[in-house]
């Protein structure tokens, strides 16, 4: 995928925009080629010198962006050259949806092995274990607790794993 394919691709503009959030996305969606400082960013623009360095430090941590610093001779100050590489956004896509999947796994195999009651009046949920040690009362409100069906739920959980695992080829047995 090209480089202005990328930044122009609803999904990575999302997963930037999660990355940053809102203030840093200036920052994300126009990285320049080549080496810039961070202060020259911030005037580019106009955004306060924090704001760039936080999103340049999340781009970082995220292998999105990296820097060489360099120390002026006279005054002793480095001075930080950013270089940014979304090259490397589509196999993070891929990792994420690969910790997407375990979690999606972890909470299906969760809701499926155990049994819920529901307080049906402040629509709080207890497990089986909970709900006894209340007397299957609510604790906010004494209302008794319903034995809860969550079988609608286990679906719509499997469903969602079987998209993610056909989406990244992921064999069931694997």
């Amino acid at each position: 995928m090209a480089f202005e394919d990328l930044l122009n691709d609803p999904v990575i503009q999302k997963y930037l925009h999660e990355l940053v959030g809102p203030e840093g996305m200036p920052v994300a969606a126009a990285p320049p080629d080549g080496e810039v400082t961070d202060e020259e960013l911030a005037e580019q623009l106009d955004l306060e010198l924090n704001t760039v360095r936080r999103a340049l430090f999340i781009l970082y941590e995220n292998d999105l962006a990296s820097y060489r610093r360099l120390r002026d001779e006279d005054s002793g100050w480095l001075t930080y050259l950013w270089t940014f590489h979304y090259d490397n956004i589509p196999e993070n896509l891929e990792e994420e949806m690969h910790r997407l999947l375990e979690a999606i796994e972890e909470r299906e195999e969760y809701e499926r092995m155990h049994e819920f009651y529901l307080c049906e009046v402040c629509s709080i949920r207890f497990e089986f274990g909970e709900a006894m040690d209340f007397g299957f009362e609510c604790p906010e409100c004494a209302s008794p607790l319903e034995s809860m069906d969550n079988d609608r739920l286990v679906d719509a959980l499997e469903d969602r794993v079987d998209a993610l695992r056909d989406e990244l080829n992921v064999d069931i047995h694997a």
